[in-house]
């Protein structure tokens, strides 16, 4: 005799109901944000106690980002037919043996090992952060205030990053760094396993898994992080990242045509093609092309052009901080009062009139970048919520992990490609070592001219995407009227789907009005009505 089925476990009706799911979400953003600036800082001591050249000491934090970014969207997809609890605890638990191992370390090849399995298990956990916060709960607002507040947190991180590091290296070796993660893992894992509920079987992903897809996505995204790196590094004229970028070119093409010849694709095309889904993504694109380019020009204008030491160019990005920490309370009251749809474009678009705004006057003095900081960080602390939140809703149940890797996904290849038109840009107008310092006056009008070069490029390219974008979602939100204002999306919700849920039929469900809308609760459209008026 089978046993009854069981119910699917009841949405949090506030932030405080889910602390303790909230908890260990914040803890695993909080080692992601943590985890590169604190290390960064002990990069020298590393060096020098483990004898590694710099093209070592570099792999440290590429192999981290590289195998993190590359295998981000695997890990959504297998978290949605596997169950994303599971994924994220098995994360976790790989994220404290690795830490706990960096104390046996002795030289630099171990190490860059260590840091790739970290790489590998924070790409089993940071995407699932974001579909866990979503899934806690059914209405639009607290979904944006629980990713709003995962957020902040690990805003803190980043910025307290640097200090505690160089703080713990005043007494401590450079492996503590590295230890400070079992606690945070800790933390994590109780949250996670008492305030997250089990996933319903009925939630999940059942198709069979696309491997030879798995590969050519995973390809696909190692060559699109690693061409850019090898721009910036070698320059237009080598050989290996023209190489590197026909490789990206072909695993693109290969993946795209697997994809949509399959019946059962790791990444269903026509589910990313739906406007919100699509909008979000080129929303997030343009914000992280647009941030990655002015964080990497200001640093080298503060400290090669301007001579500023390391300690006053941190106070120098001191706006930017400030407004990344202290905006969380206010993401949410904004997102209610214009709406989520023009929340994202309004961030969007303030990240890329910040860029704008220091291409075309930051080299008058700090006011105009301390403004563009400001615009950028405005915008970069709402995007992140209203673009993710966005995608996640233009996605069915069972596919919300592999929508937040798709986010995360989109932010990691689009900063590697900001640092690397700024890097190209100044590799083909600057004459000489641009990191040498004591610039003469032609090599400090070749690097303006640079800024002003690449500047322009990313904003132009950057604001294409926000105006496509734009354009893409306005059919959607035209159609879902009212019932968008503050209300569950109208995507299919899929309680319980008779059918394989891999079916092309499930893919080219229309986005408009002849989707089936999700039964609207009498109260909470009430709140929602209120909310956006309020």
């Amino acid at each position: 005799m089978s046993s009854p089925p069981v119910a699917p476990p009841r949405p949090f009706r506030s932030l405080r109901e889910a602390w303790m799911a909230l908890t260990g979400l914040s803890a695993v953003f909080l080692f992601e944000m943590m985890s590169n600036t604190v290390l960064n800082v002990a990069l020298p001591t590393i060096g020098r106690d483990l004898a590694a050249p710099t093209a070592a000491l570099q792999w440290v934090t590429n192999g981290y980002s590289v195998v993190f970014g590359a295998l981000m969207l695997v890990f959504g997809v297998i978290a949605d037919r596997l169950g994303r609890r599971r994924v994220m605890l098995v994360g976790l638990a790989l994220l404290g043996g690795a830490s706990l191992a960096s104390v046996a370390v002795t030289s630099t090849g171990e190490l860059i090992a260590v840091r790739a399995v970290m790489g590998l298990a924070a790409a089993m956990t940071t995407p699932m952060t974001m579909a866990m916060a979503f899934r806690l709960f059914d209405t639009e607002g607290l979904r944006v205030r629980a990713i709003t507040l995962i957020s902040t947190v690990g805003m803190v991180g980043l910025a307290i990053g640097p200090t505690v590091g160089g703080f713990v290296l005043s007494f401590a070796p450079w492996q503590v760094l590295l230890l400070v993660n079992v606690p945070v893992v800790a933390l994590a894992i109780i949250g996670i396993r008492v305030g997250v509920p089990a996933d319903d079987p009925a939630d999940l992903h059942r198709a069979p898994a696309d491997l030879t897809g798995g590969a050519l996505g995973t390809a696909t995204i190692v060559l699109a992080l690693v061409a850019p790196t090898l721009f910036a590094d070698s320059g237009a004229g080598s050989w290996a990242p023209w190489a590197a970028a026909a490789g990206f070119a072909v695993a693109a093409v290969l993946f795209v045509v697997r994809e949509r010849s399959t019946r059962h694709p790791l990444l269903d095309l026509a589910l990313v093609a739906r406007p919100r889904v699509s909008g979000g993504l080129a929303y997030k694109a343009a914000s992280g092309l647009a941030n990655a380019g002015l964080a990497y020009l200001v640093t080298l204008q503060l400290q090669l052009d301007w001579g500023w030491s390391p300690a006053l160019a941190s106070v120098g990005m001191l706006p930017q901080v400030v407004v990344l920490i202290a905006g969380g309370p206010f993401v949410h009251r904004f997102v209610e009062r214009v709406g989520i749809d023009r929340a994202a474009w309004l961030s969007a678009g303030s990240v890329v009139a910040g860029l704008a705004v220091y291409t075309l006057s930051g080299r008058l003095g700090y006011p105009w970048v301390a403004a563009a900081l400001v615009l950028v960080a405005a915008g970069m602390r709402v995007v992140g919520a209203a673009a993710g939140v966005n995608v996640l809703n233009g996605l069915p149940r069972n596919r919300t992990s592999t929508g937040a890797a798709l986010v995360d996904t989109a932010a990691e290849v689009t900063a590697a490609v900001g640092v690397a038109v700024v890097g190209t840009v100044l590799a083909a107008v600057f004459v000489g070592n641009v990191t040498a310092g004591n610039w003469s006056p032609e090599q400090t009008e070749q690097f303006r001219e640079a800024v002003t070069v690449s500047g322009t490029v990313l904003t132009l390219v950057s604001a294409g995407l926000v105006g496509w974008a734009i354009r893409r979602t306005r059919p959607a939100v035209e159609a879902s009227g009212e019932q968008q204002a503050g209300a569950p999306s109208a995507e299919p919700s899929e309680p319980a789907k008779p059918s394989e849920p891999g079916d092309r039929a499930e893919a080219t469900e229309a986005t408009g009005p002849a989707e089936p809308a999700e039964p609207a609760e009498p109260a909470e459209a009430t709140e929602a009505s209120a909310t956006r008026t309020t």
